[in-house]
C-alpha cells in the first residue's frame, strides 16, 4: 500500500437512526455530525465513511426550528464494531442515546 493510500484509508460504518413509535415531535429529521461537519439525514439505516485507523466522533442531534435536542455522541474507535444505533427521545427535549450495535453481523438482506 502506498503512503498516500495508507493515509487516506477509510472504512464504512452503518448507522441506524430510530425514533420512538410514540413521539411528541413531528416532521423532525436528525442531523449527523462526523468530524465536525453536519449533514441532514433520514430515519432508518445508512452507511458513511470514517477513517479506518483513527477514532471518529459521531454525533446526532434533532432541531425543531426553535431549539436543539436529542444530542448524542459516540467516539468510534477502530476496535469497535462498524455499526451504531441512535435512539431519539420521546419528548422534544433531553438527550438521545447512541451505542455500538453488537448485533451488526447480520446475514445479508436481514434488517
Amino acid at each position: 500500500m502506498t503512503p498516500d493510500a495508507a493515509a487516506s484509508a477509510t472504512r464504512r460504518i452503518e448507522l441506524t437512526l430510530r425514533k420512538p413509535w410514540f413521539a411528541l415531535h413531528w416532521g423532525v429529521r436528525p442531523t449527523l455530525v462526523i468530524g465536525g461537519r453536519g449533514q441532514p439525514v433520514q430515519w432508518g439505516h445508512g452507511t458513511w465513511q470514517v477513517p479506518a485507523d483513527e477514532t471518529a466522533v459521531i454525533g446526532v442531534f434533532l432541531f425543531n426550528r426553535m431549539w436543539r435536542y436529542g444530542r448524542a455522541e459516540f467516539a468510534l474507535e477502530p476496535r469497535h464494531p462498524p455499526a451504531l444505533v441512535y435512539r431519539a427521545p420521546m419528548l422534544p427535549f433531553g438527550p438521545g442515546r447512541m451505542r455500538a450495535d453488537v448485533t451488526a453481523s447480520r446475514a445479508p438482506g436481514r434488517r
